[in-house]
């Protein structure tokens, strides 16, 4: 497994994750997006300093992606969030791309803090962000609307 550079040609892979709800509402977003619209977002970030967007690669595969987003170099600072697609899932991956986007926040960057969102119920996901060294830092309450429903969130951080 590696990690590598979001590049224009991954675009209809994002695409596919982009307009599916199960991938989504983890991110607490809408499930709706044309590859015209992504295709515009990518080529109005390419040289956005606040963003780093990787593709999990297995074997030459497209696995999912690992992003770090809002990077604040005042504050050093960034959240981070990651999507395995289902067929991967299962396999560790989740695990090992997080460690990478980690060391990418906090050696390359020079971070001090990378933290993120998770649904209070996404036990999986919270096990393995806390088998990383993430802390719960606080539950916000009603913070995101997925599925047609108001849901929890626990803010999680680690420093470095």
């Amino acid at each position: 497994m590696e990690i590598r550079a979001l590049e224009r040609t991954d675009l209809i892979n994002i695409h596919k994750i982009n307009n599916q709800k199960e991938f989504m509402r983890l991110w607490f977003e809408e499930p709706y997006e044309s590859l015209d619209e992504l295709t515009s977002l990518y080529n109005k970030h390419i040289h956005d300093n606040s963003e780093r967007r990787f593709v999990i690669d297995v074997d030459s595969e497209f696995a999912g992606i690992v992003e770090l987003i809002a990077i604040d170099y005042i504050h050093r600072n960034c959240e981070i969030q990651i999507i395995i697609m289902e067929e991967f899932s299962g396999q560790g991956l989740a695990q090992e791309a997080m460690k990478k986007g980690l060391d990418y926040a906090f050696l390359t960057l020079n971070l001090h803090k990378v933290y993120l969102y998770v649904d209070i119920t996404n036990e999986a996901a919270i096990h393995i962000y806390q088998k990383l060294g993430f802390e719960i830092e606080g539950t916000l309450k009603e913070q995101f609307f997925a599925n047609g429903k108001y849901k929890d969130s626990y803010f999680m951080g680690i420093l470095k």
